[in-house]
């Protein structure tokens, strides 16, 4: 197989955008849900958990870019699994993929729609019902993926600024509001069940394929935008930690035990407890830029996904038609389920991307390394080892989020 690659170089500018764009795929809906899910485990195992994730998270991204680039220039996931692993791989990542994009996508509208209600209440003393947040959103947000990766990735670009901005302001606020006796709260034995969870906030190995063109199929480009990419999650999840964990109480009413139960985000339970108007301004604000950068990047990866797999062209009729595929159905499941935030990340990542994002990566590289013979420009250390070990580590989050379901 001829393996191309641009000889034209990639400006700095596009590749901290390609960076920003998996950091915002990233930080999303997940973040939200981080805090509850790790509660009972306490602030420095969810590190632990965290940084393993973090690798794991990283190495199978790097798998894909590979794979990625023994195809044709343009090919998505279908694509791809289709010449590595035959029809039934082939169905299997559609199947996997759609799963993953549309539970991710129905929790970020959903988080969304309850922050967006609140905003226009606040700002404008105006109500809005649940279902009426939910189509605003979708609407709002969901046109955007019309504008292609180059002008999203711009757009993402000062959504990350307006989030930055907002993080460091709540930051700040948030010293006053830590208390050290909380963050030494630890519980080693809930460790693993967290997992899963962990694995949807690292989850961007979606818009790969879609940044493999943007980045002109450039190895070293692609490896530093996914290493700066996943690098800026890390350290953002790290201090959201320990504002939530250190400011929220576990236990009594608003507390983080009762948005878990009740399917919460984070900020719900900030909302609760934390008096200072400022601190939960800037919560909200920072928490609706996550949820938009995140919805976007998983929306334009499933855009191209869908035109991949339906071999349509950039005519205007079809964008419309994959479009409206995109953000219909997301709209109404996420009005029908307005309580199934957490679980649907929850979900998404201990069966999504404990498959998508980690065995079949592996089961990619492995049948195209050992068993093709392709070579390409690119190509992951670690051997046969690397990518037995990924395969492990995901079917132990497979059984792990199995267990907390039938329990």
């Amino acid at each position: 197989m001829t393996i191309t690659t641009s000889s034209y170089p990639v400006s700095k500018g596009r590749l901290l955008s390609a960076a920003f764009l998996i950091s915002g795929t990233c930080v999303g809906g997940g973040m939200l849900a981080l805090p509850v899910e790790t509660s009972q485990m306490g602030f420095f195992p969810s590190l632990l958990a965290m940084s393993f994730t973090w690798l794991f998270m990283t190495v199978s991204g790097l798998l894909l870019v590979e794979a990625n680039l023994w195809m044709p220039e343009g090919s998505h996931i279908m694509t791809m699994a289709s010449h590595l692993l035959g029809k039934t791989g082939k169905w299997l990542c559609v199947a996997l993929y759609l799963f993953m994009a549309y539970a991710s996508l129905i929790a970020y509208n959903s988080g969304g729609a309850v922050i967006l209600i609140r905003g226009i209440q606040t700002f404008f003393s105006a109500s809005m019902t649940y279902g009426s947040g939910c189509l605003l959103f979708g609407l709002l947000f969901g046109i955007l993926i019309y504008l292609g990766t180059k002008k999203i990735s711009r757009i993402n670009v000062l959504l990350m600024a307006g989030m930055i901005l907002s993080y460091i302001g709540l930051v700040g606020f948030g010293f006053k509001e830590v208390s050290t006796h909380r963050l030494i709260q630890q519980q080693w034995s809930s460790l693993g069940r967290a997992f899963p969870l962990l694995l949807a906030t690292f989850s961007y190995q979606m818009i790969i394929p879609t940044l493999t063109p943007y980045l002109r199929r450039d190895p070293k480009s692609l490896r530093f935008a996914i290493l700066l990419g996943t690098t800026i999650p890390f350290c953002a999840y790290a201090i959201w930690q320990w504002i939530v964990l250190g400011s929220v109480p576990l236990e009594g009413s608003g507390g983080l035990q009762e948005a878990f139960i009740k399917g919460q985000a984070a900020t719900e339970a900030l909302y609760a407890i934390v008096s200072n108007s400022y601190f939960i301004t800037l919560a909200e604000s920072f928490a609706f830029f996550a949820l938009v950068t995140s919805y976007l990047g998983i929306a334009l990866g499933l855009f191209d996904f869908l035109r991949d797999g339906l071999k349509l062209q950039q005519q205007i009729s079809h964008k419309l038609s994959i479009g409206a595929l995109v953000v219909l159905p997301v709209i109404f499941f996420a009005t029908a389920f307005p309580n199934a935030f957490v679980l649907a990340l929850e979900v998404s990542g201990g069966f999504g991307d404990a498959l998508l994002s980690g065995i079949i990566p592996a089961l990619m590289v492995w049948r195209g390394r050992y068993q093709k013979n392709l070579i390409g420009n690119y190509q992951v250390a670690g051997g046969k080892g690397l990518l037995a070990a990924i395969f492990f580590c995901s079917s132990y989050v497979l059984v792990v989020q199995w267990i907390k379901l039938t329990r």
